[in-house]
């Protein structure tokens, strides 16, 4: 029995039944023109009159109804996908109401599925609407059209929020248009400005930085299903000139160039640009490169796949990626047969196909390199010409030298043989190789030195390999002057090529059914009347197909189009387009939260020239976007999904972004505009990583489909499979990990922190009594760099005297060695070198407590001159050890002994008697057990450290941090909160200084953690 819900309202065959019959059952009995069981379920008198089996509906009576019976036990439809309960619930109460319709049925229909007026009548099909902006709507803070709409569907008890403070503003409109956070210097003039139109000046500078296409076009491109690689293929061959396509891209962003050019360009850029007459023109050049759009499909036709089924799927896929990105419908999903939930039927599928089989002809087909486009001038051609005339001359000039040098040595070695075998063996080496006998064979094989050829002629005369060296040389010197051969990654089509398109039967090209022609989705088309393009325009070089298609997407009787991109501008700026599916505006995907607003966007959008820069205008300025993204409990219990924008949604960066925002807050970012991508591979982990050598913005980093970069990926950027319509946003663990333990945000940090102690230089807070005094009271370092004199008669060292001068990596007397007091002296993070006999090289380790110490290690000198060194181990109670090593490894070891707080160990290398070619390793392990208490490592190389930084300077560095990081000052309980936990973590290194650089001292390793907890926090990740 049906429920509640069913029985509140009759259902009728053509809003309720037939979406559910059109999703399950026509595929068998509608769609096709041989019936299933001879039923007809596409009319409700054809259900009633039945098929094979009888009735299949009985009106009123659903226990007799046949379609009932076999939808409830699961025998229909055939497979594994059932009508679920709900839907099974609705046609029960439709037949039980007497299986009604809204009007009366005709009494026959064409093979297919005709489109309802129902469907017809669903929104996305709709002509753009001219939506009046309401007047009544009363709220002071309402500044455009956009907010009075969206106001005007706000329930009662909901307004917009206070707007957002400036600081906020300028960050989040840099994070919004350029994806590059602000500086505080950049902030600060904004912040000050008594121009009421600050803000609008403000979005009027970003727009017109060259950075905006960049974070804009990358968007695009996201769409577009932008790769650097062919992918299908286990090969995963690179596409070595995709990224013009980008830079394409980012210029038509840049430019402002009005969107419906942008689409007719990238859809039929080689329509436009016309045959090539001489060279390629600039402008030829950038309408070829546009229609890389349609060359972005995963393609493996070229690297081991030139399969039918891999040539299909390219089709399939590029159809996907346009419909999608400019139709915002799955189109894909009518390649089998009719959609099964929006008006869209096969025939208009492989119409739409049609529009592009003169380039992509599945059985005239080009592989990737096959499609490229050569840009080289008659000019470069010429020079090219003229360079490989120069290198023949040398070639030929060092074949002839090889012949001479080669029949000298040829005759040298002759002479070592007697007579008649000299003879005999002239003869057959002067006889060609097919042409020899078997005896001639035989007696080479047996006199192998007589065999000279090219590639044994260095063992002979090595002075004649070296000088045919020399013309190896000057060849490849004289094709590195030839101009390098440019190409396009292109989609062009072919001239005088006009195949003839079939609708495939389900989608199988085995199986070529009735031929199809280029035309427009039906629905999309005034009813009646399909809009037809040409199967070969007689004005055009080209067939012209898709030329018209490209002006059909932009022609106002298409509604489709204009709709879409507003909503994905929209879904950019706020993180959810007004329709939450860009790429579906169908069925399955979401309805428009505010249709009104969609099409007074659309409609404002096509009226001004579909210019992108004054649509951001028109979201930047509004309240809608200005408001705080502050929370309230009226909102958050009215709406808290914010659904009806009474706050700005907070959103994190994009994947892209981070990266780029850390490079650029540790002033490492490459702003360099354009060019090859930048290459990436995999590190010592296995993690993906961009060339550390080209620290470039994320847009530049190579996307290849089988090695997506590490960190990108973790945070959601696309892996591209086809395009990306929306990008997912999620929260998982390895994001943290990532934050925590990855490489590129540890070296991010580092450099944060380095600069932080520059601009902490300029700007010290010591001054205040409160920070000077807040460093807790540190332990000494566990390691000390020295040198001093050994008493031999109490086995100790005396008058111990610290290394005065670090390098970065070492410690010794000063800037230049030898130095004049301490000499020769030196040590770093695996040895050193010692001084003269008065002044050796001593690394001292203090006991930080009452135990038991054993010592590991291994002394190493590496030179055959000199006299070697010698390495001794002293404590406070004597003498530990006696090595010497000259040219050789010793292992150092010394069982387990006392020692007492305070006690110090000194490891003393001096150079014997000559402290020449004295440089050692010598790596020590200390395993230190303290009474009642856990062993704990002291490792000589991993505890190297420079001198310890002034404590005092660390707040002054903190909040210089705080300046770069998030372009603002600590307020000064974030201060008190950072000194609090410096002050731990100092204590902390104090005993254990694992996972501190060699160098890096405690204070500033503390500034790096402070200054990767700041890339970890939520103010650096979201956009407020």
């Amino acid at each position: 029995m049906c429920g509640s819900t069913c029985a509140a309202k009759s259902p009728f065959f053509e809003t309720e039944i037939r979406p559910i019959l059109r999703e399950f059952c026509f595929d068998c009995h509608g769609a096709v023109e041989e019936l299933e069981g001879g039923l007809d379920l596409r009319l409700v008198h054809r259900m009633v009159s039945g098929g094979d089996s009888g009735e299949a509906v009985v009106p009123g009576d659903p226990e007799a109804s046949l379609l009932l019976q076999l939808v409830r036990e699961g025998e229909m439809p055939p497979g594994e996908a059932h009508v679920s309960d709900e839907k099974i619930a609705v046609l029960e109460a439709w037949i039980g109401a007497g299986a009604k319709t809204l009007r009366e049925e005709p009494k026959h229909l064409d093979p297919g599925i005709p489109i309802t007026e129902e469907e017809r009548n669903y929104w996305a099909y709709q002509p753009i609407a001219d939506v009046p902006v309401p007047t009544d709507v009363r709220d002071q803070r309402i500044r455009s059209p956009i907010d009075a709409l969206i106001a005007a569907e706000m329930p009662a008890g909901l307004t917009f929020s206070d707007e957002a403070d400036r600081s906020t503003l300028v960050q989040r409109v840099y994070n919004d248009l350029l994806g590059l956070p602000p500086t505080i210097e950049q902030i600060e003039p904004w912040l000050q400005s008594a121009d009421p139109l600050w803000f609008e000046n403000l979005v009027e500078q970003l727009l017109r930085s060259p950075h905006y296409g960049e974070r804009w076009g990358r968007h695009w491109l996201d769409a577009a299903g932008y790769a650097d690689s062919d992918g299908y293929t286990v090969a995963d061959s690179n596409r070595q000139w995709a990224w013009r396509y980008r830079d394409y891209v980012t210029n038509a962003f840049n430019d402002d160039k009005p969107f419906d050019e942008f689409i007719h360009e990238q859809i039929a850029g080689d329509e436009l640009a016309g045959p090539k007459q001489g060279d390629w023109t600039p402008r030829q050049v950038e309408l070829l490169t546009a229609t890389g759009f349609l060359r972005m499909a995963a393609d493996g036709t070229g690297s081991g796949d030139n399969s039918p089924e891999a040539r299909n799927k390219v089709i399939a896929d590029t159809l996907q990626i346009v419909c999608s990105t400019l139709l915002g419908s799955s189109v894909h999903c009518a390649q089998c047969h009719d959609h099964r939930y929006d008006p869209i039927s096969h025939a208009d599928y492989f119409a739409l196909r049609a529009v592009f089989e003169p380039v992509l002809d599945w059985q005239a087909w080009k592989p990737p390199a096959g499609r490229l486009v050569s840009l080289a001038t008659e000019q470069d051609r010429a020079a090219a010409a003229k360079m490989e005339s120069e290198v023949s001359r040398v070639a030929a000039e060092r074949a002839s030298q090889q012949a001479v040098f080669i029949q000298e040595v040829f005759e040298q070695e002759l002479l070592k043989f007697e007579e008649p075998l000299r003879s005999q063996l002239r003869a057959a080496y002067e006889t060609s190789k097919d042409k020899r006998d078997a005896e001639q064979n035989k007696l080479l094989a047996n006199h192998p030195s007589i065999n000279i050829t090219a590639g044994v002629l260095y063992q002979y005369r090595p002075e004649a390999a070296a000088k045919l060296k020399e013309y190896d040389a000057k060849i490849a010197d004289l094709r590195a002057q030839k101009p390098v051969e440019q190409f396009v990654q292109a989609f062009v089509e072919p001239a005088d090529h006009v195949p003839v398109s079939h609708l495939f039967h389900r989608g199988d090209f085995n199986q070529p059914k009735q031929v199809i022609e280029p035309a427009a989705l039906t629905v999309a088309s005034t009813e009646g009347e399909q809009v037809k393009f040409p199967v070969n325009d007689p004005e055009l070089p080209t067939t012209g197909r898709r030329l018209a298609f490209a002006k059909w997407l932009t022609d106002e009787s298409n509604p489709l189009t204009a709709r879409a991109i507003v909503n994905r501008m929209w879904m950019h700026h706020f993180g959810s387009g007004i329709v939450a599916t860009p790429g579906e505006f169908g069925l399955l995907g979401d309805k428009p939260t505010h249709p009104e607003l969609l099409d007074w966007l659309a409609s404002d959008f096509v009226e001004h020239g579909w210019s992108l820069k004054r649509l951001h205008r028109q979201i930047l300025t509004s309240m809608t976007w200005r408001q705080s993204s502050r929370r309230h409990s009226q909102g958050e219990t009215m709406d808290a999904e914010n659904r009806f924008y009474w706050r700005k949604s907070l959103q994190r960066v994009d994947a892209e972004i981070l990266r780029d925002s850390m490079l650029a807050v540790s002033g490492s970012l490459d702003l360099t505009l354009h060019g090859p991508p930048v290459e990436v591979a995999e590190d010592e982990t296995g993690q993906v990583r961009v060339d550390v050598n080209q620290p470039r913005r994320s847009v530049y980093a190579r996307v290849r489909r089988s090695q997506p970069v590490g960190m990108l990926q973790t945070f959601d950027a696309p892996v591209m499979g086809v395009n990306c319509d929306a990008r997912s946003v999620t929260t998982v663990a390895p994001q943290s990990l990532m934050m925590l333990n990855g490489a590129f945000v540890l070296e991010q940090a580092a450099l944060v922190a380095d600069r932080a102690i520059e601009r902490a230089a300029e700007t010290a807070l010591i001054g205040d009594p409160v920070l000077a005094s807040w460093a807790p009271e540190l332990p000494p370092l566990a390691w000390r760099y020295g040198s001093g004199r050994v008493d031999e008669e109490a086995g100790m060292v005396q008058d111990f005297v610290d290394l005065p001068h670090f390098t970065g990596t070492s410690w010794q007397g000063g800037p230049t060695v030898p130095d004049a007091v301490f000499g020769w002296s030196i040590l770093n993070a695996g040895g050193g070198h010692p001084g003269d006999p008065a002044h050796p090289a001593i690394r001292r380790w203090t006991a930080p407590a009452a135990g038991q110490l054993h010592i590991a290690g291994t002394l190493q000198h590496g030179s055959a001159n000199g006299d070697g060194v010698r390495s001794r181990i002293f404590s406070s109670s004597g003498w530990k050890g006696d090595w010497q090593s000259k040219n050789r490894k010793v292992e150092t070891p010394v069982a387990a002994f006392a020692v007492q707080s305070g006690e110090t160990i000194d490891f003393v290398t001096d150079c014997i008697a000559n402290e020449t070619s004295d440089s050692f390793t010598w790596s020590l392990e200390l395993t230190f057990t303290p009474i009642d208490a856990t062993s704990v490592i002291h490792d000589s190389v991993a505890g190297f450290q420079g001198p310890e930084s002034d404590l005092q300077l660390l707040p002054a560095q903190i909040n210089a941090a705080w300046e770069i990081v998030l372009s603002r000052p600590a307020s000064e309980a974030e201060l008190e909160m950072s000194l609090r936990f410096a002050s731990d973590q100092l204590v902390l290194m104090s005993h254990d200084l694992q996972g501190t650089p060699p160098g890096r001292s405690r204070g500033e390793q503390v500034l790096v953690n402070l200054c990767q907890m700041l890339l970890n926090s939520n103010e650096f990740l979201y956009i407020e």
